[in-house]
């Protein structure tokens, strides 16, 4: 695997893969890989890339910055990140490629959902007729022309809700934000766990302004459920593309991440009232399998559900590459995960696709999880008190 030596989510994938019965897997560092240009694997090597978060030194690499709390450089994350996918070679991919190079840019990956019939927010910014945004002037223009008073403003290549403004009108023209960023004194700006509301329209449009340059997404704020008085949506894990994992997040703001405030909700609660509201669980599951499809070559995606007041609809907010990491979740009843983690469910999935015999010398049953598997389709850096490295939760 492509990680991160000494990182949770390396150990984490590293137990499952040796309750499996391997041995421990060979750990290529994303340090190693970005200053020598790229890996190279055995042919018949199974190759899992895993988040370069939560490293300070490959952070300055990839981003450019001493301080892994800023918000500034994801765009050039994202090129550099993108670039060093290009440059591993061989081996059994998990992951593709091109399918993570759309998963990191909110704006294509709104419109290839929302190409495929998969139920988004509406957004200006996606799709063949995206329009630019270079400031806050063209946020407020496009607020008035697409009727948008409550809309999200989206970091193109953010990750763990960097960059994210909760916008919102309030009367008489004032404008309020909701967010995670810091706006420093001498104009910089980094990500805090603590969220903070702005009520001076000057301080948004300084946010907004520099955080143009790295590239903006625009998404129509969906007014989400509540479970006992707190906004809650969900995170769903589909592997192999099947539903095997999910979450209820809850936050007393319009956003749920759990590093930022946000706590795990009752799933059962859930899942009674969007079966009450005429949701069906197994539809609204369905919704999350149709999102992961579009990223045929990916092994597994974390889905960012949004539930409608009412929970009688639910919307697609995000599907996220490194959207599995959930200690001690197991999986769903009749997913095939039952008593699985995300990653010892990962784990089974790919000796079921590429090690067949290993699966069946291990006894490793085939039921109905692994009857519909999908064969064809191809925390903290905590440097400045609450300050947080964008990179570093999913």
């Amino acid at each position: 695997m492509v990680g991160n030596p000494g990182n949770r989510r390396v150990a984490l994938f590293a137990d499952a893969v040796r309750t499996a019965g391997l041995s421990a897997p060979r750990v290529v560092a994303w340090a190693d890989v970005l200053a020598a240009g790229g890996a190279d694997f055995a042919p018949e090597e199974i190759v899992r890339l895993d988040s370069p978060g939560e490293d300070a030194h490959v952070d300055r690499l990839l981003r450019g910055t001493d301080d892994p709390t800023r918000v500034e450089g994801s765009a050039r994350w994202y090129a550099a990140f993108t670039a060093a996918l290009g440059d591993l070679r061989g081996g059994v991919r998990l992951d593709d490629p091109a399918d993570l190079a759309v998963l990191f840019d909110k704006r294509r990956c709104h419109a290839v959902l929302r190409e495929a019939g998969v139920p988004v927010p509406a957004s200006p910014t996606s799709g063949a007729d995206a329009a630019p945004v270079r400031g806050w002037d063209d946020v407020r223009a496009l607020m008035r022309e697409h009727r948008m008073p409550r809309l999200f403003v989206k970091l193109a290549h953010g990750s763990s809700a960097s960059g994210v403004l909760a916008v919102e009108s309030a009367g008489g023209g004032r404008i309020r934000a909701t967010t995670s960023v810091e706006l420093a004194p001498d104009g910089r700006l980094f990500n805090s766990l603590r969220i903070r509301r702005y009520d001076d329209e000057r301080n948004i449009a300084a946010i907004v302004d520099t955080l143009a340059p790295d590239g903006l997404h625009l998404e129509r704020w969906l007014p989400k459920a509540a479970q006992r008085g707190r906004a809650a949506d969900l995170r769903v894990v589909v592997t192999a593309g099947r539903a095997t994992h999910a979450v209820v997040r809850t936050s007393a703001s319009p956003i749920t991440n759990l590093h930022l405030g946000g706590r795990r909700g009752d799933l059962g609660e859930a899942r009674a009232a969007l079966t009450a509201a005429g949701a069906p669980w197994t539809d609204v599951l369905a919704v999350c399998e149709r999102a992961a499809a579009c990223f045929p070559h990916t092994l597994s995606v974390g889905v960012d559900l949004l539930p409608a007041v009412g929970w009688g609809r639910v919307a697609v907010g995000e599907v996220n590459a490194f959207g599995d990491l959930l200690p001690r979740l197991t999986g769903l009843p009749g997913s095939g995960a039952e008593g699985r983690d995300t990653y010892a469910a990962q784990v089974a999935a790919a000796l079921r696709r590429h090690a067949p015999a290993h699966h069946e010398q291990h006894g490793h049953r085939s039921d109905r999880h692994d009857q519909h598997d999908q064969h064809d389709l191809h925390d903290l850096h905590d440097r400045h008190h609450d300050r947080t490295d964008p990179h570093a939760i999913a």
